[in-house]
């Protein structure tokens, strides 16, 4: 029974090939979609969940609120774990990590600038699963200026030799000790929230054994014991507060916390849990970008949604078809068949176009995968070696998908009387063509709702790159190590200077876009420590507000040769505000603390210019408090006046070669830094542009179906117009009208869901667009005109048919 029931199954497939194509296709396309972004979701909620024991770890993290300024930073102070460690007894192990970035390594005379080195503490292998093919996790990482690597830089380094007990030096020449290779660990997996190629020991950093609780630079974990609950634990950090901060507070500020808290400050550690860091992290100065769960939750929706309109599909083409196999119905049901042997023919005629669509869809993942790898920055696979599990959850899957695409074809089918159908009084119910223009209308429900969020999308990243900034970030080339040119840093700025085709050097490693120093400051108007806040700090040459073409709104730049300088401080509009002063703050005193809990010093500065507000951070934040002091620094910004940049690059690449420094010449552009920025978001837009021209796409096939077997059921009719004097247009318009108005009731429907959904989506951003009307506009003609040009083709078709050839028809 069952090969009848397929043979007669491939016979019907084959015999209506345009509509079985139709079918497969699209099918196809929403199976392989929701397969690839499946592969984003279960990678995305992955991360760090590779560990052994991911559930018992946390990170703790210090947040504040100090007079208006909130602080939430993702590390936290040098004693903090091991205070931890002594005093809850819940605290099994207390780890520390420290980022160092992308050292310059030397290996028998040989210079590397590639690995990115973190400072870890000895037990940091007992808390992360990070597997060890040489040396022992336990005792690698013991003793100072030891260090492990990574499989592949170790082979990098020292090809086919044992890298165990090699040396590796930071410095050509200097007197730091090199580092001792004690182990080789396998790469850390790529759904972590954390990827280092070198772990050194962190007993060889002298900071790491301050016992500050005013400086942070650790990410702190925690191994917990197995019954303990971090909520609990947290609840308990407060004592924490009060037993260690307490102290240095009254010491680097004069008052205690009480005191501290009654003027509305706050300040405190929280835990966060490891699995949640990829996407609740809200910290500072995270060791990566961090992932976005409102994408997660949007790309599973287009993935559900694809794949349900690809179902519908089916199911419109079915039952819309369901006269031409009525009678098919009638004579089985006349010859015995029972309703429930009906149906499993039918099923099975689902099941065999579920199976071609889930073969062409394996087919199209591998060719997709590269593309939308590209676009994520993932390295998304298909490995069904790797993990069978996956074909056997494939295999499930596609039953699943030609069982709900068929059920309900197959049960109306089923049902149909068979007196009336072979006396040819079969028509489709109201119900039926209910059901069928309720589809529709969810179809482009979807599609207008992707159309309009990949517009806003479109206009706030359009936004973002033309939003005035405060500075001009074009025309500045910046080279990121010219520290490495050491004392002659000032003899290649003078020769710069020098070059007609450019226009200023400044020196400083403080950048309004891109990687950046970053220095916060606590500080305090005119000796009123009452309104302490915290503040970012830049240090800066006098040559550095003109070079970013900022704009002095209130008194002076700082000048070369003014020894009063070095004592004077220029302060962005926010800053002003903030301490009180508005428009007046030229000749007020700021007092920073410069110093540690331990010698705590503070220095006294004179406000001598007030610089236009200008954004220094992502525009999802807002610009807060900025205080700039003179200083000698490191790092050149150059800005060009001339079309010749790549000759310039070469001169400068030529005279940099004459200090012969190991650090080779390495350039970038501002506008290139600032639009890195904000690459997630282009990511997303270019993906979501994808993703809506399928989902378009697919709900055009089913109307591109709908519509051929609309005109077919009404070829009598439009010969009887024909001959009663109907020209072609008014032919297309009784042929369009009909699914017109359902795209109408999909706008009026999709209009306030995308309004809310992209609303939540600009939630994110400080600097945001108000959604247009036009938005809507747009979306709504877009999709009533390609709803009509997918209709037109048959209509057009059956309008020109030869009348009599359609009255005979019948």
């Amino acid at each position: 029974m069952g090969a009848n029931y397929l043979k007669i199954a491939f016979r019907n497939l084959v015999k209506n090939k345009v509509y079985s194509f139709i079918n497969i296709f699209g099918l196809s396309i929403g199976i392989a979609t929701c397969l690839v972004i499946s592969l984003f979701v279960k990678d995305e909620l992955s991360y760090d969940r590779f560990n052994e024991k991911a559930v018992r770890i946390v990170r703790i993290v210090f947040k504040a609120n100090i007079n208006g300024g909130k602080i939430n930073e993702s590390f936290v102070m040098p004693p903090t774990a091991q205070a931890l460690k002594n005093d809850y007894p819940e605290v099994k192990q207390a780890t520390r990590l420290r980022n160092f970035g992308t050292p310059r390594v030397i290996v028998d005379g040989k210079f590397y600038n590639e690995g990115k080195l973190a400072l870890v503490d000895a037990n940091f292998f007992d808390v992360f699963t990070i597997p060890f093919l040489k040396g022992d996790p336990k005792t690698a990482l013991t003793q100072p200026n030891c260090m492990v690597l990574s499989q592949a830089l170790a082979e990098k380094y020292f090809g086919n030799e044992d890298p165990i007990g090699k040396l590796l030096y930071s410095k050509k020449g200097n007197d730091t000790p090199p580092f001792r290779v004690t182990g080789v660990f396998d790469k850390i997996p790529t759904n972590s929230h954390f990827h280092f190629d070198m772990l050194g020991s962190l007993a060889s950093d002298t900071e790491a054994n301050s016992t500050s609780w005013m400086t942070s630079n650790y990410f702190t974990y925690l191994l917990l014991t197995e019954d303990s609950d971090y909520k609990k634990l947290e609840a308990k950090l407060p004592a924490m507060v009060e037993k260690y901060m307490g102290p240095q507070i009254i010491q680097a500020m004069g008052m205690n916390l009480a005191q501290f808290r009654t003027k509305g400050n706050e300040l405190g550690f929280e835990l966060q849990k490891l699995t949640d860091i990829h996407f609740h992290s809200e910290g500072t100065n995270e060791l990566e970008a961090s992932g976005d769960i409102k994408y997660v939750y949007i790309f599973g929706a287009i993935a559900l949604f694809m794949l349900l309109i690809a179902c519908i599909n089916f199911m419109n083409l079915s039952t819309a078809g369901a006269s031409k196999r009525a009678k098919e119905v009638g004579v089985r049901k006349v010859l015995g068949s029972a309703k429930l042997e009906l149906v499993r023919q039918f099923l099975m005629e689902s099941l065999l176009l579920t199976s071609f669509a889930l073969f062409l869809a394996l087919i199209l993942v591998p060719l997709i995968l590269p593309v939308f790898n590209d676009l994520s920055g993932k390295n998304l696979s298909l490995d069904f070696a790797a993990n069978p599990l996956t074909f056997v959850g494939l295999l499930v899957f596609g039953l699943l998908v030609g069982v709900l695409a068929g059920s309900y074809p197959a049960f109306f089918l089923s049902s149909f009387k068979p007196i009336a159908v072979l006396k040819d009084r079969f028509v489709g119910s109201k119900k039926t063509i209910g059901l069928r223009s309720g589809l529709v209308v969810f179809q482009f429900c979807v599609s207008i709702c992707l159309i309009v969020g990949t517009t806003v999308v479109y206009q706030q990243l359009s936004y973002i790159q033309n939003k005035k900034l405060g500075y001009d970030k074009d025309q500045l080339v910046v080279l990121q190590n010219s520290w490495a040119l050491g004392k002659n840093e000032s003899v290649f700025r003078d020769e710069l200077l020098k070059d007609s085709r450019v226009a200023n050097v400044t020196a400083s490693p403080y950048r309004p876009a891109g990687p950046t120093n970053s220095n916060n400051s606590l500080a305090y108007p005119e000796n009123n420590d009452s309104q302490i806040m915290r503040t970012l700090q830049y240090g800066i040459d006098e040559r550095y507000i003109p070079t970013l073409g900022m704009q002095i709104v209130a008194g002076r730049n700082f000048t070369k040769g003014f020894a009063s300088d070095s004592s004077g401080i220029i302060i962005n509009e926010t800053a002003a505000k903030a301490f009180g002063w508005g428009n007046n703050a030229v000749g007020h005193t700021i007092t920073r603390l410069v110093g540690d809990a331990n010698d705590n010093r503070k220095k006294v500065y004179q406000v001598v210019g007030v610089v236009k507000d200008f954004h220094f951070k992502s525009l999802h934040e807002s610009i807060s408090p900025l205080l700039m002091v003179y200083e000698n620094n490191w790092g050149l910004i150059v800005k060009v006046k001339t079309k010749d940049v790549a000759g310039l690059l070469a001169s400068m690449k030529s005279q940099w070669a004459k200090f012969n420094v190991d650090e080779p010449f390495e350039y970038a552009f501002m506008d290139e830094l600032f639009t890195k920025t904000y690459i997630a978001e282009q990511k997303t837009s270019t993906i979501l542009s994808l993703f809506a021209g399928l989902t378009i796409f697919i709900a055009c096939l089913g109307l591109f179906g709908l519509a051929t077997f609309t005109a077919e059921q009404r070829t009598k009719e439009i010969g009887v117009r024909k001959v009663l004097g109907a020209n072609v247009g008014q032919i297309i318009g009784l042929l369009s009208k009909d699914f017109l108005k359902l795209i109408v009731v999909a706008c009026v429907i999709a209009f306030p869901f995308g309004y809310w959904g992209m609303n939540q989506w600009l939630q994110d951003f400080a600097y945001r667009i108000e959604i247009s009307w036009w938005v809507f506009l747009v979306a709504g003609v877009s999709a009533l005109a390609i709803a009509l040009l997918t209709v037109s083709f048959q209509s057009i078709k059956a309008a020109l048919m030869n009348p009599v050839k359609s009255l005979k028809t019948e």
